[in-house]
């Protein structure tokens, strides 16, 4: 918080757009802190509310394409050998969840960028599947604007109070990693019985 405070300090807006640019890459501290903490200092006429808006904005899009990259240059046939070395997972499972993506991917990465934990993690299929880098950006864009404008203008009417929002959209995180893990027990289970059988 106090690394986040300083560099907000320092560099204004953009430093707020640089934090959300690392968070989405590697998550030390969530968007569900940044966002707020700008929106305060917003508040408080340190930063202009919409240069904070904008610039995390754009720190949302830098942050997704390096991930997106990522997918990118990991790829389709890549990813089909990685799954042929895991146990319970199997080429036939990378190709269905490739062509769900095809049909669903513009919604998944819209949405996916309002949903804690997700919002990050949507960008490495987005980038495997070979999702067309323009069409990605442009619903990040567009998926990242509406949450970072929620968090930041809730901390600007929150105030001191402000951490409320983190508090809150904290149990978002809990329920969405609990739904994470429950549906990957489901998956290891099913399998084992499928083998069995």
């Amino acid at each position: 918080m106090e690394w986040i405070t300083q560099l907000m300090e320092a560099l204004g807006s953009p430093g707020a757009g640089l934090a959300v640019a690392l968070e989405n890459v590697f998550p030390p501290v969530p968007s569900e802190v940044i966002l707020p903490l700008a929106g305060f200092t917003a508040g408080q006429g340190k930063i202009s509310l919409i240069a904070a808006i904008i610039w995390t904005t754009a720190g949302s899009v830098v942050g997704a394409l390096v991930l997106y990259g990522l997918g990118a240059w990991l790829g389709l046939e890549r990813l089909r050998k990685v799954a042929d070395r895991i146990p319970f997972v199997t080429v036939s499972d990378v190709d269905k969840s490739d062509a769900w993506f095809d049909e669903h991917g513009n919604k998944a990465v819209f949405i996916g960028r309002m949903v804690p934990v997700v919002r990050s993690l949507i960008s490495i299929p987005a980038g495997v599947s070979g999702m067309p880098v323009v069409k990605f950006t442009l619903y990040t864009a567009a998926g990242s604007l509406v949450w970072n404008t929620a968090l930041i203008l809730a901390g600007y009417a929150l105030g001191e109070n402000y951490e409320l929002v983190d508090r809150y959209l904290g149990w978002v995180s809990m329920v969405v990693l609990a739904a994470l893990a429950i549906a990957i027990v489901w998956f290891v289970v099913s399998r084992v019985k499928a083998r069995r059988s």
